[in-house]
């Protein structure tokens, strides 16, 4: 097993990239600019924070986990956007936004270190 697969954090954003891909598959037709943007912004996360995990020295490491961070929140921004455009349903919103508040706390704790 690898270290970044060890992370809370990693697991919440592959838990979160699985949840995108349901969420994208029920979005309508006309959806394609934000779906690209949230498929992104939802592989940007993961790849990131392992990423960050690997580098040695602290500012590196805060480095790549503050840009996990932003993805995260780009993602929560996305939702929200979706939401207002009736793209995606109440259900799949809120589990998506719990899980991303989650992983922007941790990726939070992980850059002040």
């Amino acid at each position: 097993m690898m270290s970044y697969e060890k992370l809370h954090v990693y697991q919440c954003a592959i838990d979160f990239l699985g949840k995108t891909v349901q969420l994208i598959d029920e979005m309508p037709k006309g959806s394609s600019i934000l779906v690209d943007q949230l498929k992104r912004a939802s592989i940007s996360m993961p790849l990131n924070i392992a990423e960050g995990a690997g580098k040695r020295s602290k500012a590196d490491y805060r480095k790549y986990f503050d840009i996990a961070r932003g993805s995260a929140m780009e993602c929560g921004a996305i939702l929200d956007v979706c939401l207002k455009l009736n793209l995606v349903r109440q259900d799949r919103y809120t589990p998506g936004k719990v899980l991303l508040e989650r992983i922007v706390a941790m990726l939070t704790k992980l850059a002040e270190t």
